[in-house]
C-alpha cells in the first residue's frame, strides 16, 4: 500500500473517517498498483464539505480531483469515484501503447 497522507482544514479527521478514507483508496490502488503516493485533503468551506486528492504515480502521472457534498462520507464516494475512472482511463493508454 502507498503512502496516505490525511490532511484537514477545519475538519477534525476521526478514526472512522480515516478509516473510511483508507477503504476507499484500496479500491482505486487494486486498478493500479504502481501509486507512489496519495495526499487526501479534508475541508469544510461554508457549509459544504469538500474532499480533494492529488495521486502521485511513476512517470510523472499526477491526478487530482475534487469532490464537494452537504456530507463528507458522499464527497469522498465521488472523490475516489472521479479518481478510479481517471486511473483505469490511464492504465487503458499504458497498455495500449
Amino acid at each position: 500500500m502507498s503512502a496516505i497522507i490525511i490532511n484537514s482544514h477545519h475538519v477534525e479527521v476521526t478514526e472512522p473517517i480515516k478509516a473510511y478514507v483508507l477503504k476507499k483508496f484500496e479500491r482505486i490502488e487494486r486498478h493500479f498498483e504502481k501509486i507512489t503516493k496519495i495526499n487526501v485533503t479534508l475541508k469544510v468551506d461554508k457549509n459544504t464539505q469538500v474532499a480533494e486528492a492529488t495521486i502521485l504515480a511513476p512517470g510523472h502521472s499526477e491526478f487530482f480531483a475534487q469532490s464537494s457534498d452537504a456530507n463528507l462520507y458522499a464527497a469522498i464516494d465521488a472523490l475516489t469515484d472521479k479518481l478510479d475512472r481517471q486511473v483505469i482511463k490511464h492504465k487503458e493508454k499504458q497498455q495500449g501503447q
